[in-house]
C-alpha cells in the first residue's frame, strides 16, 4: 500500500483535500495519516465546520469534488438499498454525470489513432460540437460516405488511466475503513467497491455496449414498437462506437407539454410491456431507462439509447421474482421468506422470528390490494428496508432491476399519472404463469433435476474416496455449530448432576442392602458388625452423599 501512496501522491493529496473539505477531517486522525503526510491539525479541525450538513449531502459533495470515477461509484452505489441508508441514497440519485467537452482536436487525434486513417476518409461529415458530454466520452454527430447519419461515441482520452488509479485508491480505502469501522463491515465497502470496478471498466470497453445493444435488438426483431439503434462495427472499437442517428422526441418533451400526434397513454404501455419483457421474459434488460435514455420516434414508437449498464436475469432469477410477487399478492409470508432465500445472502445468524413479524407487516400492506393502487417503487422500497435492517445482501443485477422499475414508474407516473402500470403488465404475468405451468418446461425442469441428481450420485465414490484420504492423513476436521451454546451447556450439566447423584445414591443402597441381606441370610454376626467400620464407612458415604447434594443444589444446576 505504501509503494501506491507513492506512486498516486499527488492524488492521495487531493482525495485527502477533499475529504477534510467536506467535512470526513477526523477519519484522517483515526487512520492516523495526519503525521504520516505531514497534515496540519489546524487544516484537518477546520472540517468540523462542514459537519454541520447533513452526512448523506457530505458525501455526495466529496464524490463530486473527486470527479468522474467518484460520480460513477456514488451512481451505483445509490442502487444498492440493501446496503445503504435511504437517507444517503437520496443524496446519491442527485449525483450527475457531467462533464466539460474536450476538445476537437483530441477527439480527432483519437479517431485517427484507433482506425489508423484520416478522419475525412472514415465521415463525409462530422460535427465539431458535441451532442453529448458525460464524464467517460462524449457524442458527437456524422455522416458516413453511404449518406446514412450516425452518432459516434469518443472516449475520454486517458480516462482508463485515471479511473484505474482511482479505483486502486478506492481499494486501499475501502479496507482502512473497514478495519476502523464496524459500519463500513456492515455496509460491505470492498465488495461494493469490487462490484462497482467491474461494472465501470466494461463500461470503458465500447465493444460490450454494442453487444448488449444487439442483443436487446434482437428481443424485438419482430415487434415494430420499440426500436434499438443499428450499430456500425467497421466503424467501431473499444473507444469508439458509431450507432444509428435517432431522430425524435426524448420523454422529457411530454411530460411538460401536449404534442400532437403522440399518444402518452400508448407510449407508456409499450414503455411498460418492452420493459417488462427485457427483464422477465429474455433475462437480459436495459439498466438504465431514464428519461434521457428513452426517445419516440413518429407512431408512437419506443427508441432506447445508451446500453454502458445492463442487468441479468437467471431462469431461477426469475422463476423466483415471480415467486416473490405471487407471495406478496396472496399473502403468504413463509413464501415472500422462501423466495428472498433462493434470490439473496441471508445471514446464518438472523433472528428469523422477527424477519417473519417484519414479513407479516410487509404481506399485510399488500394483501388484496388491487392492482391500480400498486406501487412498485414502495413494494420496492420497504422490501429494500427490510433486506437492510437483516443485512441480506442481493446480488448486483436484482438491484440494478429494482433501479430500472422505479425509475420506469417515475416517468410512467409524470407521463401518464392515472396509468396503471401493473395492470399494463398483466398479460406479461400471465404469459409467465402459461410458461411455468407448461408441461414441456416441466418435464424440462424436472429432467434437469434429474440430471443434476445423477451427477451427484456419480461423484459420490470420488468424494468418500475424498474424504477416506483425509482421514488417513489425520486431518479431518469436523465442525459443529449449535445456536444458544449456553443453553445447552446448562442442561447437560443439569443431566450429568442428577445421573451422578444417582449412580452415588444407587451404589450406597447396594452397599448397605447387600451387609444387611448377607447378614440375614446367615444368621451370624459378622465381623464387620462387631467393629465400628460399618458405622465409619456408613458416616464417610452419608456425608459423600450429602456433600454431593449440597453442590448440585448450590449450582443450581439440578
Amino acid at each position: 500500500m505504501f509503494k501506491k501512496k507513492v506512486k498516486h501522491a499527488r492524488r492521495y493529496q487531493e482525495i485527502i483535500s477533499a475529504i477534510i473539505r467536506n467535512g470526513f477531517g477526523y477519519l484522517i486522525n483515526d487512520f492516523g495519516l495526519a503525521e504520516v503526510l505531514s497534515i496540519s491539525p489546524k487544516k484537518v479541525d477546520a472540517s468540523a465546520n462542514s459537519n454541520r450538513r447533513p452526512v448523506g449531502e457530505r458525501i455526495r459533495r466529496l464524490l463530486q469534488d473527486l470527479g468522474p470515477t467518484f460520480i460513477k461509484l456514488g451512481q451505483m452505489a445509490s442502487l444498492r438499498r440493501d446496503l445503504i441508508p435511504v437517507t444517503i441514497i437520496t443524496e446519491l440519485e442527485k449525483l450527475q454525470d457531467q462533464a466539460p467537452p474536450f476538445s476537437f482536436n483530441q477527439v480527432q487525434q483519437l479517431i485517427e489513432e484507433e482506425f489508423g486513417t484520416k478522419l475525412k476518409e472514415l465521415f463525409a461529415e462530422f460535427d465539431q460540437e458535441p451532442l453529448a458530454t458525460a464524464s467517460i466520452g462524449q457524442v458527437h454527430k456524422a455522416k458516413l460516405h453511404t449518406q446514412e447519419w450516425v452518432a459516434v461515441k469518443v472516449q475520454k482520452p486517458n480516462i482508463r488511466t485515471n479511473i484505474e488509479t482511482d479505483l486502486e485508491i478506492l481499494e486501499d480505502i475501502a479496507v482502512l475503513l473497514e478495519s476502523h469501522f464496524d459500519w463500513a463491515k456492515q455496509y460491505q465497502l470492498r465488495e461494493i467497491i469490487n462490484e462497482f470496478a467491474q461494472a465501470l471498466l466494461a463500461e470503458l470497453d465500447y465493444y460490450n455496449e454494442g453487444r448488449n445493444a444487439e442483443r436487446i435488438s434482437k428481443q424485438f426483431s419482430n415487434d415494430d414498437s420499440v426500436h434499438i439503434p443499428k450499430i456500425y462495427w467497421d466503424y467501431s472499437t473499444k473507444k469508439i462506437l458509431t450507432m444509428e442517428f435517432i431522430v425524435g422526441k426524448k420523454i422529457n418533451q411530454f411530460l411538460d407539454e401536449e404534442i400532437v400526434g403522440y399518444d402518452k397513454k400508448l407510449i407508456s404501455e409499450r414503455l411498460i410491456y418492452s420493459l417488462f419483457r427485457q427483464i422477465f421474459i429474455e433475462g437480459f434488460f436495459h439498466g438504465d431507462p431514464h428519461p434521457g435514455n428513452l426517445v419516440v420516434l413518429p407512431g408512437n414508437i419506443i427508441a432506447y439509447m445508451d446500453f454502458g449498464m445492463v442487468g441479468r436475469l437467471t431462469e431461477d432469477a426469475k422463476h423466483h421474482c415471480a415467486s416473490l410477487v405471487i407471495g406478496l399478492m396472496r399473502g403468504d409470508t413463509g413464501n415472500i421468506i422462501k423466495s428472498v432465500d433462493h434470490l439473496a445472502t441471508i445471514p446464518d445468524d438472523i433472528d428469523m422470528k422477527m424477519l417473519h413479524a417484519d414479513i407479516d407487516q410487509l404481506r399485510e400492506k399488500y394483501y388484496d390490494v388491487p392492482f391500480s393502487q400498486l406501487s412498485l417503487k414502495d413494494a420496492i422500497n420497504d422490501l429494500f428496508q427490510i433486506a437492510f435492517k437483516y443485512h441480506i445482501h442481493f446480488p448486483p443485477d436484482l438491484t440494478i432491476l429494482a433501479k430500472s422499475l422505479m425509475t420506469i414508474e417515475g416517468v410512467i407516473e409524470a407521463l401518464a399519472p392515472d396509468f396503471s402500470i401493473i395492470e399494463c403488465a398483466k398479460p406479461i404475468g400471465e404469459q409467465l404463469l402459461k410458461d411455468r405451468y407448461h408441461p414441456k418446461k416441466i418435464v424440462k425442469q424436472g429432467w434437469k433435476k434429474f440430471l443434476d441428481q445423477l451427477d451427484i450420485a456419480f461423484q459420490i465414490p470420488k468424494n468418500l474416496r475424498d474424504i477416506s484420504a483425509i482421514m488417513r492423513k489425520g486431518k479431518f476436521r469436523l465442525e459443529i455449530s449449535i445456536p444458544d451454546i449456553h443453553l445447552f451447556l446448562i442442561k447437560l450439566d443439569r443431566i450429568s448432576n442428577r445421573l451422578s447423584f444417582s449412580i452415588v445414591l444407587l451404589a450406597f443402597s447396594m452397599m448397605m442392602t447387600g451387609l444387611i441381606i448377607g447378614t440375614s441370610i446367615t444368621g451370624q454376626s459378622s465381623i464387620l458388625w462387631k467393629n465400628p467400620i460399618i458405622e465409619i464407612g456408613f458416616g464417610v458415604a452419608t456425608l459423600m452423599l450429602l456433600w454431593l447434594l449440597f453442590s448440585i443444589f448450590k449450582s443450581g444446576k439440578f
